[in-house]
């Protein structure tokens, strides 16, 4: 139908370019040569070459040396020519005007294919930087069957990767670099595609395709091994952490109660009380490393999923010393009693501050104190846990919240930071150490609850 209608347009149109130049010849003849008025007619084959293309254009040409004949050429009205010289002129004429077409629509031939190859060089180039911007192939299908389907001159284009085979009312057009069918273009039925058209983008389609079908798969392979390094990584550790942090109390216990269990060991009744409390000291050692270990693998299979309440900071720090025994005493608190409320899972919280708690004690010298000081900004709220100890070298600071990584004093498991930090991050928060000359210094920062949910709690405390 498309068609039909451009045709009568031309048709149209190089009626009234023949219509034209004979009234322009028409003005002419009382002023110059009529035969020499004739070449006028090119004016008229021309742009019907350049837009329409050959056929019409000779159709055009021989319509103009026919009008010039009848109009303009002795005897007028008719096709009879009285002048041999007239013959001559219009064999002439009409071969100027074929040639003409014939330049002209080549000319225009070469104009649409460089127009062609421009739409599919800018076809390619846009499907390259959206595909190497990191978008999958899953997500650009859609956007590369359209960008072929524009190329190709159809309304309709379904782009899937492989080879597949068309459904009712498609056809189906191999997406192939080289040997290899890297996807399958889909246009409906009935469709014109031209073949040179298709055998020029559709191969620079495929090879744009396989590269970042390759380089996903690389990317997946490089992950899969990244994966399975740091799962090593993680065993390594894991079986030394074993054969120490779980060896150690474990032999201790054996050996206190083989000791306890011997008939010919004789012990008073002070000597069985420091053996069953040395059990009792290892088992709750061992009983702390197994809970870290699980805590790690809870964090490193991302189930630690929080559960957030709104609570007071000094709820929480009191919560974390009542398990800290004795020597929550050496623990000093600076916590104003208006600091304003956290969104956080109050167990998981807990068990980052005993651990920043647990790891200030630990490193702080004999009598000295931990300090707790809570500092709030517009959107978090800062707990500094600061120690008297010996600090960390700064080479040491990244490592130093690593699973079973100690700093160059370090003792224990060397998990308690790492699940802290994990902790501390599954809950929207951060954990970091500080620069800090007068000894250790950790931040625990955590969100503020939301405006509106600090509304509401303030209307239920009311």
């Amino acid at each position: 139908m498309r068609t039909r209608a451009k045709l009568l347009v031309g048709v149209l149109a190089s009626a009234g370019a023949v219509a034209l130049v004979s009234l322009v010849v028409w003005a002419l003849e009382p002023h110059v040569p009529v035969v020499s008025l004739g070449a006028l007619y090119v004016l008229a084959v021309l742009p019907v070459a350049i837009v329409w293309g050959t056929p019409l254009a000779a159709a055009v040409a021989v319509a103009s040396m026919l009008a010039f004949n009848w109009f303009f050429l002795p005897p007028t009205h008719t096709f009879q020519l009285r002048d041999g010289a007239n013959w001559l002129a219009l064999v002439v004429y009409l071969a100027i005007a074929f040639a003409v077409s014939a330049l002209a629509a080549r000319a225009r031939a070469r104009r649409q294919d460089a127009e062609q190859r421009r739409v599919e060089s800018h076809a390619l180039a846009e499907a390259a930087l959206d595909l190497l911007r990191g978008r999958t192939l899953d997500e650009e299908l859609g956007h590369l069957a359209a960008l072929a389907g524009g190329v190709l001159g159809v309304d309709r284009a379904r782009l899937e990767l492989g080879e597949r085979f068309p459904g009712a009312g498609e056809r189906a057009l191999p997406v192939e670099a080289g040997l290899r069918w890297v996807a399958t273009l889909f246009v409906d039925e009935g469709v014109t595609v031209d073949d040179a058209v298709r055998e020029r983008f559709l191969p620079g389609l495929a090879a744009l395709l396989a590269v970042v079908a390759e380089r996903s798969r690389l990317e997946s392979e490089a992950l899969e091994a990244e994966g399975l390094r740091r799962s090593d990584a993680l065993k390594t550790a894991l079986l030394r952490a074993v054969s120490h942090d779980l060896r150690s109390p474990l032999t201790a216990i054996l050996a206190s109660a083989d000791a306890l269990a011997s008939r010919g060991l004789v012990l008073d009744e002070s000597d069985r009380r420091a053996l069953a409390e040395g059990i009792h000291d290892e088992a709750t050692r061992l009983d702390r490393v197994v809970e870290q270990l699980l805590d790690l693998s809870r964090l490193e299979a991302g189930e630690a999923e929080p559960h957030r309440q709104l609570w007071h900071v000094d709820e929480l720090v009191g919560q974390a010393l009542t398990g800290l025994g004795e020597a929550a005493t050496r623990v000093r608190l600076e916590i104003a009693p208006d600091e304003p409320p956290v969104e956080v899972d109050a167990a998981q919280v807990e068990r980052v501050l005993a651990n920043l708690l647990e790891n200030a004690l630990r490193y702080s010298p004999s009598g000295s104190s931990v300090i707790v000081r809570a500092e709030h900004g517009a959107t978090e709220l800062r707990l500094h846990v600061v120690d008297r100890g010996p600090g960390l070298p700064s080479e040491e600071r990244d490592a130093l919240f690593k699973p079973f990584r100690r700093g160059s004093r370090g003792r224990g498991s060397g998990l308690g930071l790492a699940i802290a930090r994990g902790f501390a991050e599954a809950n929207g928060g951060r954990l970091w150490a500080q620069d800090d000359p007068g000894g250790g210094h950790l931040v625990l920062s955590l969100p503020l609850a939301n405006r509106p949910a600090l509304i509401r709690m303030k209307g239920v405390r009311a």
